[in-house]
């Protein structure tokens, strides 16, 4: 049974770093494209950073109100995805949820929730201004 397990979110102040790490239990973390999600308070889930497999290579995409400062890797061991969030505002608090999916489609569309089967439970970051 596969599950994506999320590091503990936090209270944090506008401007400081906080990095969240997804790990995949139970399966291989290379099987996957892997995704991070947000919802903001009141508002829809969006797209945040992908780390999508593309062979091997690792490729990376991000929204464009992240790019820059919410790069996202994986650790050597290949075991953990990371999203190392950097000069945190306030816009940037919310439920950040890991998503997988062992699907490879177009990278445009593997920004979207549909894209993805496997998702964590969703951790708190509250970025205080």
């Amino acid at each position: 049974h596969v599950q994506l397990i999320e590091s503990a979110g936090g209270l944090v102040q506008a401007g400081s770093s906080l990095r969240l790490s997804c790990e995949v239990s139970g399966g291989a973390l290379s099987n996957y494209n892997m995704c991070w999600f947000r919802q903001a308070p009141g508002k829809d889930r969006e797209f945040v950073a992908a780390f999508l497999r593309s062979g091997g290579r690792g490729m990376t995409y991000y929204a464009d109100s992240v790019k820059g400062r919410l790069p996202i890797s994986r650790d050597n061991a290949r075991t953990r995805l990371d999203l190392q969030m950097k000069s945190l505002r306030s816009e940037d608090t919310g439920v950040y949820y890991c998503a997988a999916s062992t699907r490879n489609y177009s990278s445009s569309y593997m920004s979207r929730e549909e894209a993805y089967d496997l998702w964590g439970q969703g951790t708190q970051v509250t970025v205080s201004s």
